[in-house]
């Protein structure tokens, strides 16, 4: 599975110029909101994560992209661009082992390359005790009252500055993608 995101626009969502939620006094806005679905990108990016993307932005070799699928155009898919090839962009997952990349479609034509990632947030309540239902890890009383006390806490300010350093993070080009492709 790949990270993928229907076409922007949809649904009520920011999308890439030219999609709904587009005109802001007629002027394009350059920027969008996708959510990953799959582990391609892991550690990088995660199932769930949402991220903010520029559209028609430039490009560099390493940078996180948001592209077309090549054989099937209506799904966005999440990569790094490896490296800029005859006929466009060589890109790669960050997790080798979960496939959906150039290896298996070749080189994408820079048209179908939409834009970068700029950052990356998980959204609230990720991580701790998550689907385990209201009773928490244990199925118990005692797991309940656990369950609370962590939703307790993630209400409280600190709870809340506390995911907003460790939730949002800007989302780097890792120059050392070609390196990767040159080991494979």
């Amino acid at each position: 599975m790949r990270e993928q995101e229907r076409e922007p626009g949809r649904a009520g969502e920011l999308g890439e110029p030219g999609g709904a939620g587009d005109a802001v006094r007629g002027a394009r806005v350059p920027f969008g909101i996708a959510e990953v679905h799959g582990p391609s990108m892991v550690p990088t990016l995660r199932h769930g994560d949402r991220l903010l993307v520029h559209y028609g932005a430039r490009v560099r070799a390493g940078d996180v992209v948001v592209l077309r699928h090549p054989f099937q155009q209506d799904l966005l898919v999440v990569k790094r661009a490896v490296e800029r090839r005859e006929g466009g962009w060589w890109v790669l997952g960050d997790n080798s082992f979960a496939g959906g990349d150039s290896t298996d479609y070749g080189t994408v034509p820079g048209e179908l390359v939409l834009g970068r990632v700029r950052l990356r947030y998980r959204p609230r309540g990720r991580g701790d005790r998550e689907g385990q239902g209201p009773r928490g890890a244990r199925g118990d009383q005692e797991g309940a009252r656990g369950a609370q006390r962590v939703r307790g806490v993630l209400r409280s300010v600190f709870g809340v500055v506390g995911w907003g350093l460790s939730a949002v993070r800007p989302v780097f080009a890792d120059r050392s993608a070609s390196s990767r492709l040159r080991a494979r």
